[in-house]
């Protein structure tokens, strides 16, 4: 499973990992949808396929794409499935300054 080992400080960008699949139109919904709400605040969006990965397939086969955010302790939390949750991702963005 892909967990990027570096966490959000003060001045960095944040962290997003966005599992998905090839030919997922809601995947790429999904992460336009992410950067259209960031604006210009600095992250870091990375997209892996579910597909790669027998745990992330039986993880999050039907949830696809999965938008997880890794918050200041290091942990990743899930925001979303399916489309952007702007209400939830405000609030991790505004619980990470």
């Amino acid at each position: 499973m892909t967990t990027p080992s570096s966490h959000p400080v003060a001045g960095q960008a944040l962290h997003f990992i966005i599992y998905s699949r090839s030919y997922c139109h809601l995947c790429e919904d999904l992460r336009e949808a992410l950067r259209q709400a960031l604006g210009d605040i600095p992250a870091e969006i990375e997209m892996v396929d579910v597909d790669a990965d027998e745990a992330l397939v039986a993880r999050y086969d039907e949830l696809v794409p999965v938008l997880m955010g890794q918050g200041g302790d290091g942990q990743w939390q899930e925001l979303c499935h399916y489309h952007l949750d702007k209400p939830r991702l405000q609030a991790f963005v505004a619980g990470m300054k």
